[in-house]
Protein backbone atom coordinates (compact mmCIF):
# COMPACT_ATOMS: atom_id res chain seq x y z
CA UNK A 1 0.00 0.00 0.00
CA UNK A 2 3.09 2.13 -0.62
CA UNK A 3 1.19 4.67 -3.23
CA UNK A 4 2.22 8.80 -3.58
CA UNK A 5 -0.97 9.10 -2.37
CA UNK A 6 -0.33 7.01 1.09
CA UNK A 7 2.74 8.16 1.43
CA UNK A 8 2.38 12.18 1.51
CA UNK A 9 -0.35 11.83 4.67
CA UNK A 10 2.54 12.76 7.18
CA UNK A 11 5.15 15.38 6.11
CA UNK A 12 8.67 15.62 7.61
CA UNK A 13 7.89 18.15 10.56
CA UNK A 14 4.81 15.81 11.63
CA UNK A 15 7.70 12.97 12.13
CA UNK A 16 9.98 15.24 13.66
CA UNK A 17 7.09 16.55 16.20
CA UNK A 18 6.33 13.36 16.85
CA UNK A 19 9.94 12.40 17.33
CA UNK A 20 10.06 15.38 19.79
CA UNK A 21 6.82 14.21 21.82
CA UNK A 22 8.46 10.65 21.83
CA UNK A 23 11.96 12.47 22.79
CA UNK A 24 13.57 10.18 20.15
CA UNK A 25 16.37 11.38 18.57
CA UNK A 26 16.37 10.92 14.68
CA UNK A 27 18.54 10.82 11.95
CA UNK A 28 17.03 12.36 8.46
CA UNK A 29 17.22 9.26 6.59
CA UNK A 30 15.10 7.67 10.12
CA UNK A 31 12.52 10.53 9.35
CA UNK A 32 11.69 9.90 5.84
CA UNK A 33 11.88 5.83 6.65
CA UNK A 34 9.32 6.88 9.13
CA UNK A 35 7.57 9.25 7.84
CA UNK A 36 6.77 6.36 4.70
CA UNK A 37 6.12 3.88 7.56
CA UNK A 38 3.77 5.52 9.45
CA UNK A 39 2.16 7.18 6.58
CA UNK A 40 1.37 3.63 6.01
CA UNK A 41 0.27 2.73 8.74
CA UNK A 42 -2.81 5.89 8.90
CA UNK A 43 -3.43 5.02 5.12
CA UNK A 44 -4.55 1.58 6.66
CA UNK A 45 -6.67 3.08 9.76
CA UNK A 46 -8.08 5.25 6.57
CA UNK A 47 -9.20 1.96 4.40
CA UNK A 48 -10.70 0.14 7.89
CA UNK A 49 -12.57 3.70 8.68
CA UNK A 50 -14.14 3.98 4.98
CA UNK A 51 -15.62 0.23 5.48
CA UNK A 52 -19.48 0.60 6.40
CA UNK A 53 -20.31 -1.17 9.77
CA UNK A 54 -23.55 0.60 10.19
CA UNK A 55 -25.51 -3.12 10.17
CA UNK A 56 -22.73 -4.99 11.94
CA UNK A 57 -23.36 -6.16 15.53
CA UNK A 58 -20.88 -5.52 17.65
CA UNK A 59 -18.60 -8.52 19.05
CA UNK A 60 -16.20 -9.34 21.89
CA UNK A 61 -15.09 -12.91 20.24
CA UNK A 62 -15.84 -13.70 16.27
CA UNK A 63 -15.52 -17.55 18.00
CA UNK A 64 -18.53 -18.96 20.04
CA UNK A 65 -16.24 -19.56 23.23
CA UNK A 66 -18.07 -20.56 26.13
CA UNK A 67 -16.78 -20.65 30.09
CA UNK A 68 -14.05 -23.88 30.89
CA UNK A 69 -13.77 -22.73 34.20
CA UNK A 70 -14.29 -25.32 36.73
CA UNK A 71 -16.96 -24.81 39.28
CA UNK A 72 -15.86 -23.00 42.45
CA UNK A 73 -16.52 -25.80 45.56
CA UNK A 74 -15.41 -25.16 49.29
CA UNK A 75 -13.14 -27.94 49.94
CA UNK A 76 -11.80 -28.34 53.66
CA UNK A 77 -8.83 -26.70 54.72
CA UNK A 78 -5.27 -28.01 56.31
CA UNK A 79 -5.10 -27.77 59.80
CA UNK A 80 -2.60 -25.67 61.42
CA UNK A 81 -0.26 -28.47 62.34
CA UNK A 82 -0.77 -30.05 58.67
CA UNK A 83 0.31 -26.83 57.40
CA UNK A 84 3.32 -25.91 59.52
CA UNK A 85 4.42 -29.39 59.45
CA UNK A 86 6.78 -29.63 57.44
CA UNK A 87 7.86 -25.63 58.17
CA UNK A 88 11.75 -25.65 58.59
CA UNK A 89 11.12 -23.31 61.51
CA UNK A 90 8.23 -21.63 63.39
CA UNK A 91 7.19 -19.97 66.26
CA UNK A 92 3.99 -21.18 67.87
CA UNK A 93 1.37 -21.27 65.39
CA UNK A 94 2.91 -19.63 62.77
CA UNK A 95 5.73 -20.20 60.12
CA UNK A 96 9.19 -18.13 61.10
CA UNK A 97 11.25 -16.38 58.64
CA UNK A 98 14.55 -14.13 58.55
CA UNK A 99 13.72 -10.59 58.64
CA UNK A 100 12.93 -8.39 56.03
CA UNK A 101 13.58 -5.22 57.13
CA UNK A 102 16.11 -4.32 60.09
Amino acid sequence: MADAETNTLLSTDDVRHIATLARIGMTDAEVEKFRDELSDIIGHFQALAAIETDDVEPTMNGADVTNVMAADESIACLTTEETLANAPTREDNYLRVRAVLE
